[in-house]
């Protein structure tokens, strides 16, 4: 093969295409490819720590709903021990309205009684004097008499 000058020529052009390749074609596209790998890992980075935010955040509401269902339990059972106080209020209060009218009841039933015995003395107190009159044949003076007739109404 003989070597001639557009072989010479052909290897210098092909030369300094390739430093000129080299130079000022290829450090751009190196950049480029570099910074678009950096921008992928610094996605792949964003991504797991995104994975990562989003697992506490689960995990961050996992804990926020129990302890809202703690809350609300809580707060049922406190509703429910004062809904039980209220209850027992009421029964205690009713009790102790029942006794202040069985106490009322048999306040009045002991004073209609005495009231009622008053004036069965009062009426066995006039029969005897009736029937002392009859028996004696003359009238006994009930202002007169006052005191046997108490005395006879006490015994009664």
């Amino acid at each position: 093969m003989d070597i001639n000058l557009t072989l010479i020529g052909q290897s210098i052009a092909m030369l300094v295409f390739v430093w000129f390749c080299m130079k000022f074609i290829w450090p751009p596209i190196l950049n480029a490819i570099e910074e678009r790998q950096k921008q992928i890992a610094d996605g792949l980075a964003a991504a797991e720590q995104g994975q990562d935010k989003l697992v506490r955040a689960q995990a961050e509401a996992n804990e926020i709903v129990a302890d809202a269902r703690k809350q609300a339990t809580s707060i049922l059972d406190q509703a429910h021990g004062r809904a039980n106080e209220i209850v027992a209020e009421g029964k205690a209060g009713g009790v102790k309205e029942r006794d202040r009218q069985l106490t009322a009841a048999k306040a009045d039933i002991e004073q209609e009684s005495n009231k009622a015995r008053e004036e069965l003395r009062g009426e066995v107190s006039a029969i005897a004097i009736a029937s002392a009159e009859k028996i004696l044949q003359r009238e006994i003076d009930g202002a007169a008499h006052k005191d046997i007739l108490g005395k006879l109404a006490q015994e009664l």
